[in-house]
């Protein structure tokens, strides 16, 4: 390796993109397109970044199988900044294989830390802490150690467990210091900030109050009837009742919870549930039906009892019963979670990540462009969404995942 590859690479390895390109933006040769292409990633041109690793990669040949996996890596890393979900994640663990076997520890952790930012991303959180749990940091740069930390906060502020991610980000903006890279000490700060935004509203019948995620972990531990209107769930300490494919259900809950200890005339109920104007015999009907649902789903946790003209829930173990609901509350919540992060995102990425049809959240997409609150460029399969301003709260109750029960 001549004297201006490695003065490149050390460069990049030091967040300087520019002082790299310096070095090597007229070259061809594959060693260079790898580190001009890497440069560009940090630079945010992330289709040159992809063409210039590609063609570093085909430069390299067939028996270069080391210098191939760490393109392979690097060509991972952009398809994750630039949410490109569909990239083919079987690639990377070969990559990942071929550095482990020829003894390349950093670009293989670096491998391993793709894998698990991608599961995280998309709500596998069991498999992203396995992957994680597979990769030993103590060896590695302070720049890998401070992405290792980012990864184990973002692991437990999905699970609501804000000490041990308090404790992570701590160690992480050590190792961002030591590595003195601007951008993963920014990245870090970021991150921490999470711990301290309001992450969703405690709602009752006499007050509305912002709650950060410490406040959320420690209510969902208390003595209280909780209606999760973050995940669609009723819950009660350990306990807790799903109902996210039940939209009527939970309609009916939320009402009751609203206005705890009082009950909710009929009227309204039919009118939070089936969106009726108009009371008729049929409309009691079919309260009447999904009552009866709603008191065997929650039969555990709270009594739904008549009341002269309503209904009225009354917990079973809690003192108390709140309805928690998310920062943005209405039904287009979880893609502007995901858009939150600041990222240009495919629709398909999108669903990829929430688990949903790409119709529906293309539906979605075109009905937030009309209230102005998300942004689209590009065309066809190029087409991508962006927010036009990152919001000041946390979407963590928002993203894919449903928080532990434990």
């Amino acid at each position: 390796m001549d004297a201006l590859i490695t003065a490149a690479a050390r460069a990049l390895a030091g967040g300087d993109p520019l002082g790299a390109l310096k070095r090597v933006a007229l070259r061809d040769d594959a060693p260079a397109l790898a580190l001009r292409g890497i440069a560009m990633a940090q630079l945010g041109q992330l289709e040159q970044a992809t063409a210039l690793l590609k063609r570093a990669r085909r430069a390299f040949g067939r028996k270069d199988t080391l210098a191939r996996a760490r393109c392979l890596v690097a060509e991972a890393e952009v398809a994750l900044a630039s949410r490109h979900l569909e990239w083919p994640i079987e690639a990377l663990d070969r990559a990942r294989s071929v550095l482990e076997r020829n003894g390349d520890r950093a670009n293989a952790a670096q491998a391993g830390y793709l894998a698990a930012r991608r599961q995280l991303l998309t709500g596998h959180v069991h498999d992203a802490e396995s992957t994680l749990a597979g990769i030993d940091p103590s060896p590695l740069p302070p720049a890998a150690v401070a992405v290792h930390e980012l990864l184990s906060a973002g692991i437990a502020l999905r699970r609501l467990q804000t000490c041990p991610a308090r404790s992570a980000l701590q160690r992480a903006a050590l190792a961002a210091q030591a590595a003195r890279i601007p951008a993963l000490i920014n990245e870090v700060a970021n991150a921490s900030q999470v711990l301290d935004s309001p992450a969703a509203y405690r709602v009752s019948s006499e007050a509305r109050q912002p709650l950060r995620l410490a406040d959320v972990e420690a209510l969902f531990s208390s003595d209280t009837l909780v209606i999760d209107a973050c995940r669609f769930r009723i819950r009660y300490q350990h306990q807790a009742v799903t109902v996210a494919g039940r939209p009527v259900l939970f309609s009916l809950a939320r009402a009751l919870g609203e206005a705890w200890p009082a009950s909710v005339p009929r009227h309204i109920l039919i009118h939070k549930a089936f969106q009726l104007q108009y009371v008729d015999e049929s409309a009691r009907g079919r309260l009447r039906v999904e009552m009866g649902r709603l008191r065997s789903a929650l039969s555990a946790l709270a009594h739904v009892r008549s009341s002269g003209d309503g209904f009225v829930l009354t917990p079973r173990h809690g003192q108390e019963v709140v309805v928690l609901v998310p920062p943005v509350d209405d039904k287009y919540a979880a893609i502007l979670a995901l858009l939150a992060d600041g990222e240009a995102w495919s629709s398909s990425s999108l669903a990829l990540a929430l688990g949903i049809s790409q119709r529906t959240v293309q539906r979605g997409l075109d009905a937030l462009v009309q209230a102005d609150r998300v942004q689209g460029f590009g065309r066809g399969r190029a087409r991508r969404w962006i927010t036009p301003s990152v919001p000041g709260f946390t979407t963590t109750l928002l993203l894919p995942a449903p928080l532990s029960a434990h």
